[in-house]
This record gives C-alpha cells, structure tokens and sequence, in this order.
C-alpha cells in the first residue's frame, strides 16, 4: 500500500472521528427552549415559607445576592480556576431574570443544568447537588422565588479563558459527572440522620467546598468530604480527615452551623460566614439534622485524635502562648522567623488570644484550639490575620480586626511559622511566602 493512501486514510479516519464526536457534542448540548410562561396564579403561603427554609439550606443568596444589593438580584462574582462566573438574577422579573420561567423550566435547570432558553449552566452552578432534590421541595423553592420581588438587572458578562468558554462543553462534563437522582433513605439510620443526609447531599451542597475537585472542576467523590478550597480560603475536611484539635459534639455542630460560635471551636469565618447568617433563618431541627449526620461522617475518637486533642488542651491551658515550649518541633532553620513571629504575635495577637474566651469577655479562643493553626494549608490562618472576622451587617456577633494593612509580608510568614509551631506542635507550613503572595492577590 502506497504511503500516500495510508496517509489519506489516516487523515480521513481523523477527519471523521471529530465529526462523529462533533456530532455527538451537539446532540448532547442541545436542548429545546422551554416556552415563556406566567408566574403562578396563586401560591400557597406554607409552601413560599417552606421554600424561604429550603433557599436559606441551600444559602442561595451567597450566589445570587451582591452584599448590600438587592436580593436574589445576581452579579456576584464567583471566581474559579477557569475564570468568574456572576451569580445570575432569579428574580421574578421577566427580561432579566426567572419571571418567564415556568415550574417545569426552574426543576431543569436545578436537576440538569439546561436554562429555559435551552443554553447550558455551568457547574459553578452546583446543580450536581441541586439534581438530588425532592420534587415537593423544589416546587416550594421555585414558589418562594417567584414570589419574590421582580429586579431588572442585566447580569455582567463572565470572564473564562478559552476554552472553558465554550458553553457546549458542559455537555461532556455531565456526561462523566452529572449523576441524577433523589437522595434515599437508609432503613438503618434515624429519620434524623436521613434528613440531614438528604439536606446536606442536596440542596445544602455541602461537598461543593468540603470536598476536593479534579482537574475539570468536579468533586472527587472517591474523596468526599476530604477537604476542598472556596473563594481563595483552605476549606478543612469533614470526615475522619478532620484537623480541628477537639472533637466536635452534635451540639457543638448545631450551635456553631446557626451562629458561627461553638465552645472550644474557632468562630466561622470566610465564605463559611454567608453559610452561618443563611442556616440561621432555617428551621433548628433541620440545622441539627445536619449536624447529627457530619457528625457521622466526622467519625468516632481514634488514638491519634485523642492524643492530639489532649496536646491541644494542654498548650491552651498554658494560657500565654510564649509558655508553651516549641524546641522538640522547631526546625532550626526556622529560628529567626519564629522569634520574629513570637514578637508579632505578643504584640498584635497576645493580648486577646492569650486571656481566652468565655461568654461576654474581650478575649478570643486560644489559639492551640483553633482549627486554622491545625490545617494543611495556610490560607485561611493567612486570610484570617488578613482581612479580620467582621459579623454581618447589623448583626452582633465575634469579630477579629484586620492586620493586612499593618504587618509585612515577611512577618505574615514568620507569624504563620510561629503558630504552626506553638499552636499547633508542627513543622512551619511548607512554601509559606507563596501562600502569602496568594493570599494578598486574591479578593
């Protein structure tokens, strides 16, 4: 056979293989456009409240709400490792955002990603979860959203990089991710653990940070709950990977899901604040739902965590960080950056952290007690020194001030080097300079 022939064959097989998955590409991005339709008629006030419990579970106005604009409104800049996606307007207007949508239009989008127009959503969107759902329940969501009032606001454009701007594409990504199907019950757990595994594998999302993602931006299910990232800050494990020093009771998890606030636990900060000021408006037997069943996943007390535990008490009982001993896991490379650190701390940290928290005090939570020293990455430690923890408007609550404007980049590194050494009883975080870089360049 001539070398010719073979070529042009080669190059015609080529040719149409990607026609055939051309093909293939655009049978499975298209989708016909759902007709426009009117809101409903009348809506019945027990399901608009049920669905106002259901939007504050799954915290859609963390997405689709601009901090002090209007709600449900859109335009919240949602950075990815592809670029930002904006929130999009779900109100009941009809020219800008979901008032021409009819009810059979509003459960494809959340089950399969397909706006009413036919184009597809992207997965920041987490219709991966929203896919779970109970038919009752999304029709109480969707009668809670068109009950809202109507705001004409035209979405900015997204910014991704070619060529994940590419809307077809998505088609391939649910292809190999998009798992439908409502959450089932388990006969051998508690109605209460059903709930909360329903609630949290569903609308609740709860894996969209807290579990790590491949390289097309799914959820590694393999991996579930081990620990993900959300808008530049560490989002720490929920399973037996867990870093916090102390056990978590299912009461400690309730209280701390509704206020941000739970003894011998850190105060929620970063995107987790949004999370708290949502499930705050939700029913408490649902939040303790929730808890009851991440306690599960969080797992029983093994040797190695009560050894840590004990560790953790035992240096916050110290009192003054400068009192625990830090020679056995210090590296003494490190001996300049953590004498630096121990001054900064003394003097920006000291005075709230070492006089410890109690209930109308000044103080704040020990640090060997708190999570950020204990986890793999810097972050949110970083983050947190960074930009403070400031309550929501209006709303009393904790807070932290912000050190970013007042200490150097150099002494972030060594203040970051110190607490994972005292607080923590580890080696520094290793390449923590990048971190900081990171952590001043991302908003």
């Amino acid at each position: 056979m001539p070398p010719s022939f073979r070529l042009r064959r080669a190059v015609a097989a080529a040719a149409a293989t990607v026609l055939i998955v051309a093909v293939v590409f655009a049978i499975l991005a298209w989708h016909r456009e759902v007709p426009r339709a009117d809101a409903p008629a009348s809506v019945d006030a027990t399901t608009v409240e049920h669905g106002a419990q259901l939007a504050a579970i799954g915290n859609c106005a963390s997405c689709h709400t601009v901090r002090e604009g209007r709600p449900f409104a859109g335009g919240v800049a949602l950075a990815t490792p592809f670029g930002t996606i904006h929130g999009t307007n779900i109100t009941p207007d009809r020219d800008t955002g979901i008032g021409a949508w009819s009810e059979a239009a509003f459960v494809r989008a959340m089950r399969e990603g397909v706006a009413r127009d036919g184009h597809l959503l992207y997965p920041a969107f987490p219709y991966d979860h929203f896919t779970h759902s109970a038919d009752a329940d999304l029709h109480a969501l969707y009668a809670f959203l068109m009950t809202r009032d109507p705001v004409h606001a035209v979405n900015p454009p997204n910014d991704l990089r070619f060529p994940f701007s590419l809307r077809p594409l998505v088609a391939g990504w649910n292809l190999l991710f998009l798992r439908g199907g409502v959450v089932q019950a388990e006969p051998a757990q508690s109605d209460e653990w059903n709930r909360g595994a329903y609630l949290v594998e569903s609308l609740g999302h709860c894996g969209a940070c807290h579990t790590p993602r491949n390289a097309l931006g799914a959820e590694r299910r393999r991996h579930a709950f081990a620990g993900g990232a959300a808008e530049g800050w560490y989002v720490p494990a929920l399973n037996a990977d867990s870093p916090s020093p102390l056990p978590w009771t299912v009461d400690q998890l309730t209280a701390y899901l509704r206020t941000g606030l739970a003894a011998d636990h850190a105060i929620a900060g970063g995107p987790m604040q949004e999370v708290v000021e949502s499930l705050a408006r939700a029913p408490e037997g649902d939040v303790r739902a929730i808890a009851v069943y991440i306690d599960s996943i969080l797992g029983g007390p093994t040797p190695e965590r009560q050894a840590r535990g004990a560790a953790a008490a035992d240096r916050a009982a110290l009192g003054a960080l400068a009192a625990v001993p830090i020679a056995a896991s210090a590296p003494a490379a490190h001996a300049q950056a953590l004498r630096v650190g121990a001054t900064v701390y003394a003097a920006a940290c000291g005075p709230c952290h070492d006089a410890g928290r109690a209930v109308s005090s000044s103080g704040a939570l020990r640090l060997p007690l708190a999570v950020a020293v204990h986890d793999l990455d810097p972050r949110s430690l970083l983050r947190i020194v960074r930009e403070g923890i400031v309550p929501p408007p209006s709303e009393p609550g904790r807070w932290m001030p912000a050190f970013g404007s007042t200490l150097s980049d150099d002494q972030l590194i060594a203040l970051a080097s110190y607490l994972r050494v005292a607080a923590a009883g580890a080696p520094p975080w290793p390449d923590l300079a990048r971190a900081v870089r990171e952590t001043r360049t991302t908003r």
